[in-house]
């Protein structure tokens, strides 16, 4: 018997008369929403640790779709294995890094060898770009620069840059590992 007040489940054709959670999203109860997420994750994949880190990035987190899984950093597909015939793809990145109220802005394709080199607090972004955009930045933030080196005053117009970059991202670490895996991609 349903209480004073409650609503039934208005599932299309199904008779059901079972009763709404007040909570519920939708005028379905229990059973039928239960059917309809089910239904939904078809869709739009449900996120969740990976059985094993990925091959490619070594995240753990993962998207499980009906046809496999993908991993959520870097969109490899779980269980798929690169070519290990193949060289690792090279991808040049612009990178940017703070030392107190200073900041360089460098050029590598292997940002941690060369991190190790540089002392540093912290990683604020990554772009995609090799000596040609590097040398753009430089000259894009000139008025900030200490004479003839790479690094800079942190400056406004270098912080909005840097949150432009990092917009939408967490961890930059994460951006260059999706680069790689697409370029790992691209190479087949």
């Amino acid at each position: 018997m349903v209480g004073d007040g409650a609503q039934l489940c208005l599932a299309a054709g199904a008779d059901c008369g079972g009763e709404v959670d007040q909570d519920a999203p939708l005028a379905l109860c229990e059973r039928h929403l239960a059917a309809a997420a089910d239904w939904s994750r078809r869709a739009e994949g449900v996120t969740d640790l990976l059985p094993s880190p990925c091959g490619v990035c070594g995240s753990r987190l993962g998207v499980r779709w009906p046809s496999g899984w993908l991993c959520a950093v870097c969109e490899w597909r779980y269980g798929d294995v690169p070519d290990g015939d193949l060289p690792r793809p090279r991808v040049d990145v612009v990178y940017y890094l703070r030392y107190a109220d200073r900041v360089k802005i460098g050029t590598t394709a292997d940002p941690r060898q060369r991190f190790a080199a540089i002392m540093h607090d912290e990683v604020l972004a990554f772009e995609r770009g090799d000596r040609r955009r590097e040398r753009a930045r430089h000259e894009q933030f000139a008025p900030d620069r200490f004479a003839r080196t790479e690094w800079f005053v942190l400056s406004d117009p270098i912080r909005e840059h840097v949150a432009t970059l990092g917009a939408g991202v967490v961890d930059p670490w994460e951006l260059l590992l999706r680069w790689r895996s697409e370029a790992l991609a691209a190479q087949g």
